[in-house]
């Protein structure tokens, strides 16, 4: 079987990356400095908007594919083996989500968390510790979401060759519209609107 490997147009992949095997990366995604995707057995798919950050390893295990939900954020040096992490996610510095492991929607996983084999987190979860537990319940989605946006802007910025995206008066006119915006769906979206 031969690689296969699906970039969006409008995705991101740092030159440093490395992806190999069966892959898919959706709109708006960004992969970034030294982060390794190997998918020899299984799939790989990374959703619109999510972001696989610095130095991320991301496997698989045979009939263990990993999916990385919309606008989620993977951040440095997270492991995610063989696992699903729905939308809206944030995945916490140095964490370890292992084979079949899933963390629902709106979860937040805290730096440093272990979640073992077969791991399930409802959605809205807060996720810490090593073995991890659930100790709360938060929808987390807006946040989570502002924090892929960072990302998707990021990107943007970066293919212009731009490395401070996050400073000066444009990016505070874009995080206040960003802002207002999400806020105004997220709002929508809580009241059925």
């Amino acid at each position: 079987m031969t690689s296969r490997i699906d970039i969006h147009p409008t995705a991101f992949v740092h030159p440093s990356a490395q992806i190999y095997g069966h892959v898919s990366i959706g709109p708006h995604a960004s992969i970034w400095c030294n982060a390794v995707i190997r998918a020899e057995t299984a799939h790989v798919e990374i959703h619109e908007g999510a972001n696989v950050q610095d130095f991320v390893m991301i496997h698989t295990d045979p009939g263990k594919p990993t999916i990385v939900g919309a606008y989620t954020s993977v951040t440095h040096h997270v492991t995610l083996h063989g696992c699903q992490v729905g939308d809206h996610c944030l995945i916490g510095i140095n964490a370890t989500v292992y084979n079949g492991a899933q963390v629902g929607s709106g979860s937040i996983v805290g730096q440093h968390a272990y979640l073992k084999d077969r791991f399930e987190a409802p959605e809205n979860s807060i996720i810490v510790g090593s073995p991890a537990k659930v100790i709360a319940t938060r929808n987390n989605r807006l946040p989570n979401r502002i924090n892929a946006e960072f990302y998707m802007r990021n990107a943007e910025c970066y293919r212009q060759g731009n490395h401070r995206a996050w400073a000066g008066p444009d990016f505070e006119a874009w995080f206040a519209a960003t802002m207002q915006r999400l806020q105004g769906e997220y709002a929508q979206a809580a009241t059925g609107a």
